[in-house]
């Protein structure tokens, strides 16, 4: 054998060891891609269902007796639901126009449920805890992220507390017109309880300074579990 065909016989070997090495790699990737792309369309799945029951929830609620409502009415729902919406936009983006969909249906739901809470709560004689959260995934706040979970904590704390977290940059009128009457700047993360803003990050024993009635929430959830 000449040295000449010994070398274009190593080369031949070296290109198909070489496009064996690709087209697996290439293979496996786009096998394990289409996977995350199957699990990301499945939670949108569950999170238009979980819009759809909610929505119906509301309409139920609205014509129920005031026996029949407590203060923790929907409030694991819609923090299961925005943990579901988080997951998806960090898989995605949350410059990807499904997210962005997802995340204006999800507001929507938000508003509607602080309304009819407050309408509850005039008809039935509820006294609920509420936190408006505006926030920016933009990199314009790098307080946001922190502030999150600390509200996280909060709500599994205390699950009667109500949180409603909003996207400040949304392009949704519902979501703009909400930041002008409760008169938000853009000074984020920013947290509207009982009518006042409060700017900037807001730890757990921040807020808990601010509003004293989550004593009585958990002592009362105790008194419940223990009895």
């Amino acid at each position: 054998m000449t040295e000449r065909a010994f070398d274009f016989r190593k080369y031949v070997f070296v290109f198909i060891i070489t496009s064996v090495i690709f087209f697996t790699a290439f293979f496996v990737g786009n096998y394990f891609n289409e996977k995350k792309i199957e699990e990301i369309r499945s939670i949108e799945n569950n999170i238009a269902i979980d819009i759809l029951s909610s929505e119906t929830q509301y309409a139920l609620l609205a014509e129920s007796s005031c026996d029949t409502i407590g203060d923790s009415i929907l409030s694991e729902e819609l923090g299961s639901l925005g943990e579901k919406l988080a997951y998806t936009e960090e898989r995605r983006g949350n410059d990807n126009l499904e997210v962005i969909s997802l995340k204006k249906s999800y507001s929507l739901l938000l508003i509607k449920d602080y309304l009819l809470m407050n309408r509850i709560s005039e008809k039935c004689g509820l006294n609920p805890i509420f936190i408006l959260y505006f926030y920016s995934n933009k990199g314009d706040c790098p307080d946001c992220t922190r502030e999150g979970y600390v509200l996280t904590r909060l709500r599994k704390k205390y699950p009667a507390l109500r949180i409603y977290s909003f996207d400040y940059n949304l392009d949704l009128s519902a979501v703009q017109t909400l930041i002008s009457i409760k008169k938000i700047e853009r000074k984020l993360p920013a947290l509207v309880i009982d009518n006042s803003v409060y700017y900037g990050f807001q730890g757990v024993k921040d807020i808990e300074k601010i509003i004293p009635r989550l004593s009585e929430i958990a002592s009362s959830t105790e008194a419940v579990e223990e009895s």
